[in-house]
């Protein structure tokens, strides 16, 4: 998110120094929403982005209810995209000015500006610090430990459909395939035991295993690539963790995979804290009225995405009986109002205000 920030303030009044560590973003899949596509349009990178369509998005759950979206509803060419987080990174940090020589390591906030001070003793003097990145280091205000693991993987499948995705609530969590070239990247999320068995499993049992959870709708689950897993937490942060302080992206929440909605709002983090910089007048940047706007402009996006993850996270992992029945006839009443499927979709595509 702190290049994405950076490529969109370069060439205008706002001075950035950018400290990071340069090494290798993973390279994985990851899910862009339409109005992501959007953002990294207005960026000038997101030609250069190779990326497969996601046109329709098939939702279901073991028994009794399902609901699909499609892109033609909404008028748009797809609701969202997979890409490949590495070259999404590479191609912005290509547009970017070099990074300082040196990763932060202090800050001390005075009453006109904040002292940054990098590793190899250099200082920077600044009106703002943003961190981006990726929080490893915070002080969450708030921890769940959802006691899953996602397997990642790519798989190959007899019959491929075009534009299709397909996120599907097992008794154990959401288990998501995404159009990925010519193969599917898999998001599996399962128990922590559960995901060490999948780990150790050859390759034809744990498409075995696959094809058990998921289902015959893409018939026989042929290939799969290197396997990983990594544990599941929301984490929450405070946006403004210190006076001239704000945090983006996974810096400030990090997310359930469920909806593929963490590396999106991060962007939208990124995007509109970038268009008060514009805004804003020298002296205002970084001061305690500038800190609570953009902290009030985040509010309801950054609320309504960690609540959407964490209710279908938690709802439909749930194994209570009656919770099994009321999440089949949920799912099929969205399926069958138009209006309220409609504006869940356009919630996921552009976040809270459901605009582009």
């Amino acid at each position: 998110m702190g290049c994405a920030l950076a490529l969109a303030l370069s060439q205008s009044p706002v001075s950035v120094v950018r400290a990071a560590d340069e090494a290798d973003a993973a390279d994985r899949p990851i899910a862009l929403s339409h109005g992501s596509r959007l953002i990294l349009e207005r960026l000038g990178v997101w030609a250069k982005i190779p990326n497969t369509p996601i046109e329709t998005v098939h939702v279901s759950r073991h028994g009794f209810g399902r609901t699909v979206m499609q892109s033609s509803e909404h008028g748009l060419p797809a609701l969202g995209y997979v890409s490949s987080y590495s070259q999404i990174v590479r191609r912005l940090a290509h547009r970017i000015p070099a990074v300082a020589p040196g990763n932060l390591r202090s800050w001390e906030t005075g009453r006109n500006g904040i002292v940054l001070r990098l590793s190899d003793e250099i200082t920077v003097r600044a009106r703002l610090l943003v961190l981006a990145d990726g929080g490893a280091n915070r002080d969450w205000e708030y921890q769940r430990d959802y006691n899953q693991q996602a397997i990642v993987a790519e798989v190959a499948v007899e019959r491929p459909r075009h534009g299709v995705a397909w996120e599907r609530f097992t008794s154990e969590g959401p288990l998501a395939l995404l159009p990925y070239g010519e193969r599917y990247a898999l998001v599996w999320s399962v128990r922590p035991g559960t995901a060490a068995s999948l780990l150790a499993f050859s390759d034809a049992d744990f498409l075995a295993a696959l094809r058990e959870a998921f289902g015959g709708r893409m018939g026989e689950f042929r290939a799969v690539g290197q396997r990983s897993a990594f544990p599941l937490w929301l984490r929450r942060g405070s946006p403004s963790p210190g006076p001239r302080i704000l945090s983006v992206g996974n810096a400030a929440q990090t997310l359930h995979p469920v909806a593929g909605q963490g590396f999106n709002l991060g962007l939208r983090d990124a995007w509109e804290l970038a268009q008060m910089l514009l805004d804003a007048g020298r002296e205002e940047i970084g001061t305690d009225q500038f800190v609570a706007r953009y902290v009030r402009k985040r509010r309801a996006d950054r609320r309504a995405a960690i609540g959407a993850t964490d209710f279908f996270t938690r709802v439909f992992s749930n194994l209570l009986p009656p919770l099994a029945a009321a999440r089949g006839a949920g799912l099929a009443l969205l399926d069958a109002c138009p209006q309220a499927r409609n504006f869940l979709a356009r919630r996921m595509i552009f976040g809270a205000r459901a605009l582009p």
